[in-house]
Order: C-alpha cells, then structure tokens, then sequence
C-alpha cells in the first residue's frame, strides 16, 4: 500500500496543469475541461484570422490547385514521366548494391553471358586455380539432359582453348562427334573398331623424361603396364583379381618384357595372353613360389584372350598403327564403331587401352597445359577399373597440368556405379568431389532431389536448374553461383551441330 501511494503522489507531481486528479469533485473536473475547450477555441479562431505573411510579406499562392498537377506529368493514373538521368557505374552500384555476382574476372576463354549481371562471362580453369578461395583444381563435371547443347559446351571448350595454347585430348569418342572438331583444329583422329586400319599397343613405353633415370622409369613403365592389365582383367571378369592372379599377372608380364628386350620389339597383349595361357612356362618363370600359378592364371588368361581373339581383335594386339604427337593441337579415338550396342564392355575395354596410349603425352612435364575430354562418361560408371585410372588421373591433374572435363546426362548416373558403400560407388563420388567446377543444365523434375543431395543445391537454384532453357546452364565455382548463356559463332553452331540427321 505504501509503494502504490508513493507511486501516485509521483504521478501527480509530473503532471501537466491541465491534468485533473481522481481526488477533486465532480464540477471542478468539469469547470477545467469547460477552461480547456474554451482556450482551444480561442487559438484556433486566433490563428485563422491572423494574415498569412513572412517577415512582413505575404505568403504566395501554391503553384498547383488542390486537385494536383495537371497534364500527363501529373503522376495519376501510373504515367509519371520522369527526365532521363544518367550516372556512373560507380554511383549506380552505391545507389544499387548486392544484385549481381562481381563474375571471375576477364581473363580467360569466352563461354557467353552472364544472365544477372549482364556481361560477358569467361572462364579458364589454370588461371583461376590458386586464385578464388576454394577453387583447388582445374577438374570439371559437365550435365544436362540430351538437346540442351552440354556438347556444345565441351566442344566450345576445345576449340577456344587452342586460341590460348592448350591441348585437348579426347580418348574415347563413342560417337565419333568430334572428328570434325579435331580436323578443323589440325588435330588429329584414330579410327578404332573392327575392320578398320588403325592400331593401337596399350603397352607402348612413353618416352623417358629427361629429370628421370633409367632404372626409375622403367619401374614406372612396369606399375603402368600392371595397372591396365589388371584394369582390363577386372572388367572382363567383373570381380576383384585374387592375390595370385597378381602374381601370374606380374610374372607374366616380367617375361614378356624379357623375351621382348631380347629381340628389339615392344611386348604386346598378345604375348602376355600367350604366357598366361601356358601353365609350365608360367610355372616355371615364378620359380619356387609358384605354387599352381598356372592353373590360378586360368581365368585371366581367357579375359586377356578377349583382346586378341574376341569382338577386339585387331585393335590392340599389334604394334601401333600411329606415332604419339605432342604438338598436335588435338587428338581424339573415334570409337563409334564400339558403341552402338547395349553392352558396354567392349567400349570400355577399348577406352582404358586408349587412356593408356596417351598417358605417354599426359605424363610429359613440359607438355602445357592441356584437356583430355571424357564424353558420355556416363556408360563408364559402372566399370571400378576404368574409374580407378580416372581418379588417379583427377588426383594428378595439378601436378602434369591437365583439366579433365566429365560429360554426363543425369547426376544420378553417378550413382550407377555401385550400391551404397560400395568400392564403385566411393570412386564414382570421388571424382564429383574433385570437381571444383560443376556446370548444370536443365534437369528432369524427378532428378532434382538426386542433384540437390550430390552439389548442395539450394531452393533456388534447384527450381532455376528445373527451368533452364537451351544453352543456359547453372554454373557452381568453388561456392559460386552462376546463370550463363553459353553463346556461339554461326561457324560453330554448323561445326558443333549434332542434330543435323534431325533437320
């Protein structure tokens, strides 16, 4: 009760002089509010009589009626019509901040148009390693579904890169799309498939770097040969190799070389089919540790008989057909003639002997800076082999300057290589993860989730990727986000068109 009290008398102590408290009787409560109304009635009347001046002028008469301007100026109905003013970019962007993306610069290849700030859009993937935070290799994933023009892209790729002394290899072609891109670039382009000339030896020896020994490179030589057959062995098979298959393999090989150094020659897969296929004299090149090898190396030698006996006979069991030229602005394998049925073995059986007659190019320090294309990689994903020499290719990429560029239809097809957890699967996610670069064009509705969960793609840019028209695709840079509209020269769109049968 006492703090209350206390609180009132302070109430009335900041009163105004008009205020009446609770405590006076009725008619001085009304005799004060009769004041009030009186002394407001008073100014009022006061202030409309009193004349309108200024300092002894008088006040001038308002510039437009009551009912507002007149003429189409007058901003009713929404036609205000403003003059046109003009500014600096500068005073643009502090009168309009944060509505677009600063872009990655100027420098490098022209892919086409930035679509939300409106300016050209380039990208090059060697200048910008070390330079964005984030960006920590030149790799690239390239998807969209068929006719939005990903292959456009890729080929845009290729042949703008030469205009900045890059190369671009493409070692498997199961189309055969991009030989007229290697015939207009001067590059050039092996025709591999049943009945045709071109040959080529997986087991070839790349030429010896200077900064290397001879003892050190032929170690190096001898894992590359064991890794494509072991490589070629698991994909006919389909399974892992046993831990003496291994050893057939590499005693296999070792014998191989010799008799091959004894003669002058380069080993062929010939030969090593041969040598599995002789238990004695497999047997009796491993020496006491033997133990039965040549009835272990059974199975391997009927898969290795495959590439010299089977549907690939006469692609990869002789001496090559065609010398490796470093200076050529562009090398593609047409592997079309593989391509066309639903079995995919055979392609990429094809693909990892070809893979493996390059990398005498991609192993060359000095060899600059180059591409090496996979299209249509989604026909690869289900093969470990052939994805454990990618991913041992993408590890290098920074160390031997090369930028590989992945096409595939559906970020799903990524999922295709195998069941969660599985060895396939785990390569298959290695490569997107090694993959600064991520380039989408539309996706199929029922897609969209797979996407989101693969690239962390938000509300956003999911329902932007759902709506992307042909040629415009989102582009993901270390963290970045991009709406381009990839542009083409009229040379390009009848070099690069792929939908010629259709017209």
């Amino acid at each position: 009760m006492i703090h209350r009290r206390a609180d009132r008398n302070a109430r009335r102590a900041s009163a105004s002089p008009l205020f009446t408290p609770h405590g006076t009787d009725r008619a001085k409560r009304r005799a004060t509010r009769r004041q009030v109304a009186e002394a407001t009635a008073k100014a009022h009347a006061a202030a409309t009589s009193r004349p309108a001046t200024t300092a002894g002028r008088e006040m001038p008469p308002p510039l437009y009626p009551a009912t507002g301007r007149p003429g189409p100026a007058s901003a009713r109905g929404s036609k205000l019509k403003l003059p046109a003013h003009r500014m600096t970019t500068a005073v643009a962007a502090g009168a309009y901040p944060f509505l677009a993306e600063g872009g990655l610069g100027a420098e490098g290849i022209y892919i086409g148009r930035d679509v939300h700030a409106e300016a050209s859009f380039t990208f090059d993937p060697f200048a910008l390693y070390g330079r964005i935070e984030g960006f920590t290799n030149p790799n690239v994933l390239l998807a969209g579904v068929i006719g939005q023009g990903k292959s456009a892209l890729a080929k845009s790729f290729a042949l703008r890169s030469v205009a900045f002394g890059y190369r671009v290899y493409v070692p498997c072609d199961p189309k055969g799309e991009w030989t007229p891109v290697a015939t207009a670039l001067g590059g050039t382009t092996i025709a591999l498939g049943p009945g045709l000339p071109g040959k080529l030896n997986p087991l070839d020896a790349a030429p010896r770097p200077a900064s290397v020994s001879a003892a050190d490179w032929a170690g190096e030589i001898r894992k590359r040969r064991l890794l494509l057959l072991g490589s070629l062995a698991r994909t006919v098979l389909g399974r892992e190799l046993k831990p003496m298959e291994h050893t057939a393999l590499d005693v296999a090989l070792d014998t191989v070389v010799t008799r091959a150094s004894a003669t002058s020659r380069t080993p062929l897969l010939g030969d090593v089919a041969a040598t599995l296929n002789d238990p004695d004299a497999l047997d009796s090149a491993a020496g006491v540790m033997s133990g039965r090898l040549g009835d272990a190396a059974r199975d391997l030698a009927h898969a290795l008989r495959r590439m010299v006996h089977g549907d690939l006979a006469g692609m990869f069991d002789a001496p090559s057909t065609h010398t490796f030229d470093p200076r050529a602005p562009m090398l593609s394998i047409d592997l079309s003639r593989l391509g066309g049925g639903s079995d995919d073995t055979a392609l990429v059986l094809a693909m990892t002997c070809a893979s493996a007659w390059m990398e005498s190019a991609l192993a060359d320090p000095d060899g600059g800076r180059r591409w090496v294309v996979y299209d249509e990689a989604w026909r690869l994903m289900r093969h470990a082999g052939l994805l454990e020499r990618m991913q041992a290719q993408w590890k290098l990429s920074r160390g031997l300057g090369i930028a590989n560029l992945m096409v595939i239809h559906r970020l799903s097809d990524l999922l295709t290589a195998g069941d969660a957890g599985s060895r396939g699967r785990a390569l298959a996610e290695g490569l997107l993860a090694d993959c600064s670069t991520r380039i989408i064009y539309r996706q199929e509705t029922d897609q969209l989730t797979a996407a989101a969960g693969l690239l962390g793609l938000t509300s956003v840019e999911m329902q932007a990727v759902s709506h992307l028209g042909r040629g415009r695709g989102l582009w993901k840079v270390a963290g970045r986000s991009f709406i381009v509209q990839h542009l083409l020269h009229p040379h390009e769109v009848t070099l690069f068109d792929t939908d010629a049968r259709m017209h």
